[in-house]
């Protein structure tokens, strides 16, 4: 394997959805709007079913019984549904950019009877609209690696924790043992970028996931941009062979 084929992007935020001047942030909303129909399919098949283990890991993680709860990029309302159940908190804000995505999450939600509990509404991760000390636990799921300033993202997300709320990043990530590291190359390289094809007809979307997914960063890297943004008791794990991580935080300062 070439040291070329494996160099990590300059930037997460260089890795675009499509070839287009467009802000990154407008890339991001077409895609998904493109590929809303079709995107819990695809998430179930292409990650083996492994995604729901992934997320019931992650909401075990919030541990502060929190009442109001933030769910940024809740796309079709997954992890806002399953915190809803487990959590049982007073009200989660599901924000996301992509209408057509929150329209079937609205759908969901109301087929789960928890329309009262969880409220879908337009929110940029860059500018949040709500005041500081907010929420007592805010979440994102697989949505890290779309927003066009990372750093910018975590930043905003601090300012509307209260103290002692927790934060969750539940993101994809590149293995780095043998041999998930391998088989991990092979299949997003070829079978995501098909797969997306054959059952979205959006290749190109399926063919930024594994880029997006090589450019976040990971790891001790994603930690210290967390510690960074002022967050403390910053920790990680990895799920099935490092193709998932669950980074945490708690804001203890204003």
């Amino acid at each position: 394997m070439a040291e070329a084929e494996i160099k990590k992007p300059a930037s997460p935020e260089s890795v675009l959805p499509y070839d287009s001047p467009e802000r990154k942030s407008l890339q991001a909303l077409r895609m998904f709007n493109d590929i809303a129909g079709t995107y819990d399919r695809l998430n179930h098949v292409l990650s083996f079913g492994f995604d729901k283990g992934w997320r019931r890991k992650a909401v075990e993680a919030i541990d502060n019984s929190p009442a109001l709860i933030l769910d940024l990029a809740a796309g079709t309302g997954d992890l806002a549904l399953l915190m809803a159940r487990r959590l049982q908190p007073c009200q989660i804000v599901a924000g996301d950019i992509s209408e057509k995505m929150m329209e079937i999450g609205k759908m969901k939600a109301e087929r789960a009877g928890l329309s009262n509990l969880i409220s879908f509404e337009y929110q940029d991760c860059l500018c949040l609209s709500f005041e500081n000390d907010t929420f007592e636990a805010v979440a994102i799921a697989f949505g890290l690696r779309n927003l066009e300033d990372i750093r910018k993202g975590v930043a905003e997300m601090h300012r509307v924790l209260k103290p002692g709320g927790r934060l969750l990043v539940l993101e994809l990530s590149s293995p780095q043992s043998f041999p998930m590291k391998q088989l991990y190359y092979v299949y997003s390289r070829t079978i995501i970028p098909l797969a997306g094809l054959l059952l979205s007809g959006r290749r190109r979307a399926y063919s930024y996931l594994p880029a997006s997914i090589r450019a976040v960063p990971q790891g001790r890297e994603m930690q210290q941009l967390l510690a960074d943004a002022g967050f403390d008791k910053v920790s990680s794990q990895t799920f099935t062979g490092g193709i998932c991580s669950l980074y945490t935080g708690t804001k203890t300062n204003s």
